[in-house]
């Protein structure tokens, strides 16, 4: 039996479908804004290109950044030296990336900052947390400027716990989770700004408003490590008594469809 040499094309194809069975190249991977590499670990330090168009933002976000990397990398050496055997196959891997969630009023800019970090445990652990950027003022910012008040258990805070809360239990409902919809595991949710969660503004249908208040909350925060990750909504609506002039302003619509059956 005679076989014809492959065509130059057909050579190509080859490759092509190999390369798509093994994934993007590496030269496709984003390149880090900051990394430490050593014998104990591999951090690295990711913004989105929305932030680092922003010079004083990004400036910020790759600060704590690097501060975050070497608190991590001085933990790593001090575990190595303590137990060198935990580190026979490679050191710790971590990754921090930030990046831009929504931007109302042209002014406040909410930014989820997503924490991977590999030790070697029975599993990698994942962390989620928020930033608020007020544009015009060029700082962090928290939401107390868009309600009337927003002390410990008075009546605005109880009001977003009770809204977070029926989230909760609708999205446990849809992943046919509900038997950790319990007091238990929402008792980390408390009505203070500092315990409530992490927040951030969702988009909305109406351009330049925000549709409400995004709580993201990582693994084992409000249920078991398997069930992952979860983010309750607060609309507007609900808050709305208790909205300031300002809040007022810059809330109004309603959450894209998209955005509220986006994978949590």
């Amino acid at each position: 039996m005679i076989f014809s040499a492959p065509t130059f094309t057909h050579t190509l194809a080859v490759i092509a479908a190999c390369g798509a069975l093994l994934g993007p190249s590496l030269a496709a991977d984003p390149k880090p804004d900051a990394v430490i590499k050593n014998k104990s670990i591999e951090a690295r330090v990711f913004l989105d290109d929305k932030i680092k168009a922003a010079p004083t933002l990004a400036a910020d976000c790759l600060a704590e950044g690097k501060k975050w990397l070497d608190k991590n990398a001085a933990e790593a050496a001090a575990s190595r030296k303590e137990d060198p055997q935990f580190f026979r196959d490679g050191g710790w891997d971590f990754d921090r990336k930030y990046a831009i969630r929504s931007v109302v009023a042209e002014r406040y800019v909410s930014i989820l900052r997503n924490d991977y970090m590999d030790t070697h445990g029975a599993h990698p652990n994942s962390d989620v947390n928020t930033i608020l950027w007020d544009k015009a003022e060029n700082k962090r910012i928290s939401i107390r400027p868009f309600f009337t008040e927003t002390a410990d258990n008075g009546p605005t805070m109880k009001a977003m716990v009770k809204a977070v809360i029926a989230s909760l239990k609708f999205e446990k409902k849809k992943r046919d989770t509900s038997e950790t919809a319990t007091d238990e595991w929402f008792k980390s949710v408390e009505p203070s700004l500092l315990k409530i969660g992490a927040v951030t503004l969702a988009p909305s249908t109406d351009a330049g408003k925000s549709s409400g208040l995004t709580f993201h909350y990582p693994p084992y925060a409000v249920g078991p490590y398997a069930e992952g990750e979860y983010v309750a909504f607060a609309p507007w609506e609900t808050l709305k008594p208790y909205l300031s002039a300002e809040g007022t302003r810059m809330f109004g619509g309603a959450r894209p469809k998209a955005d509220a059956e986006e994978p949590q």
